[in-house]
């Protein structure tokens, strides 16, 4: 009977104790919900829906800096993705203007801005989305108006180009600074997005093949100066394909930004007749010409605009690594146009992508010059030059030999 008793009340006081410790988590849960205010959505911050979004980081997408090159079809879809979230800088560069034909696929112009800069247009409009931007724009060629410092400070460089030159030059760009870019390519309702992330993985060039460089060189005449026929080659496309891609484009800038892991040299293809997607994986290439890496990359005062030659290799003597000896020019240089006919010379120095074959013709004879061209600068040279004058882009990077090997000096000059 007393054990019976026991028993009960053993029950009937463990009941109790489970009573009493759900009466203090109930309090204790009360009195946090009054302690802790309640998480609100602030309807007055245009960014309150993204912040939702569980790794969302607007301070670091905020301080972001990118570069977007070609404002097309797909130049237009991520500029415009890019600035709603308010990325910190963007920087757009195209050297088209826009034509009645861009209107069918291309979000921010309109029948007003015909004959007007691409680039121009497409930022004023960006603009005009979120004013908290920073939107710069460039009218000119990547393969010839951007240097290599302003590449190495962006966080992601976006390839919305229709060639494969201009991609073969970002690449190379992005590679020597370590630069992530991705690419975008689109045809009919077709098209395809591509994550490179220098050094890491595979590249774009390791994935070309021989006819690809075969009709980079296409673009040349015999003389090897750019045809203007050739430039007008159109790509049929789609806005919906440009919605599609561009899109898949700003989404994996985002994941770059955020440190999002992400497959390198890796390609998301759209086949929009079947509505299927598919991955694929680039080769790696041993022996592939664009894993060039510019390390260590001094800064130094000069300016392409302001610096000679001469003030560049006195700089370079001063490191202490010997005497420099010559300039390695990434882009070749037309030094100047001949006709032997005619016994006809023309001064140039312009790099070979920005001479046009138009400029080529003798005015005499009627036939092409022959162009004089160089790819090294060096210190025997008439060193009084500009910088620019031999080619040299504003904020670049340039390979300077020296007795005691290569040296990569940044003009940091030309980012003040």
């Amino acid at each position: 009977m007393n054990s019976e008793k026991n028993d009960i009340t053993g029950d009937a006081l463990a009941d109790r104790l489970v009573d009493e410790s759900a009466q203090a988590e109930a309090a204790s849960t009360e009195n946090e919900a009054v302690e802790s205010p309640p998480f609100l959505i602030d309807d007055e911050d245009r960014y309150s829906r993204l912040r939702l979004i569980g790794w969302w980081d607007q301070e670091k997408i905020s301080a972001a800096k990118v570069l977007i090159v070609g404002a097309g079809a797909l130049g237009n879809e991520v500029l415009k993705n890019l600035a709603l979230v308010g990325i910190g800088e963007i920087t757009l560069i195209d050297f088209d203007t826009v034509q009645p034909s861009n209107l069918s696929r291309s979000v921010l112009f309109r029948t007003g801005d015909a004959g007007q800069s691409k680039s121009a247009v497409a930022a004023r409009m960006a603009r005009d989305l979120n004013s908290e931007c920073r939107i710069n724009e460039v009218q000119g060629d990547i393969l010839t108006a951007i240097g290599l410092g302003f590449v190495r400070e962006q966080d992601v460089v976006i390839s919305c180009v229709d060639n494969r030159e201009a991609r073969l030059w970002i690449n190379r760009m992005c590679w020597k600074v370590a630069t992530p870019w991705v690419d975008g390519g689109i045809q009919e309702i077709n098209g395809v997005a591509k994550v490179f992330s220098p050094p890491d993985g595979p590249c774009y060039e390791c994935g070309m093949t021989e006819k690809d460089y075969q009709l980079i060189q296409l673009r040349y005449s015999c003389p090897l100066l750019t045809q203007e026929e050739v430039l007008q080659g159109k790509v049929p496309t789609a806005p919906t394909i440009a919605s599609i891609i561009g899109g898949l484009q700003a989404q994996e800038v985002l994941k770059l930004i955020h440190r999002i892991p992400t497959e390198g040299g890796t390609a998301l293809v759209f086949n929009g007749v079947a509505n299927r997607f598919y991955s694929t994986r680039y080769p790696w290439r041993e022996d592939c010409l664009s894993h060039e890496s510019y390390d260590p990359i001094i800064s130094s005062p000069l300016s392409a605009q302001s610096s000679t030659v001469a003030e560049l290799f006195e700089f370079v003597d001063a490191l202490g690594v010997g005497r420099a000896t010559h300039i390695e020019l990434d882009r070749d240089l037309v030094e100047q146009l001949a006709c032997r006919q005619c016994d006809v010379h023309v001064d140039v120095g312009l790099p070979h992508s920005d001479v046009p074959m138009t400029r080529a013709i003798c005015e005499q004879c009627g036939q092409p010059m022959k162009p004089k061209m160089i790819s090294q600068v060096d210190r025997l040279d008439d060193s009084g030059r500009l910088l620019c004058r031999v080619g040299i882009p504003k904020y670049d990077i340039v390979k300077v030999q020296a007795e005691s090997g290569m040296q990569f000096i940044q003009l940091s000059g030309d980012a003040l």
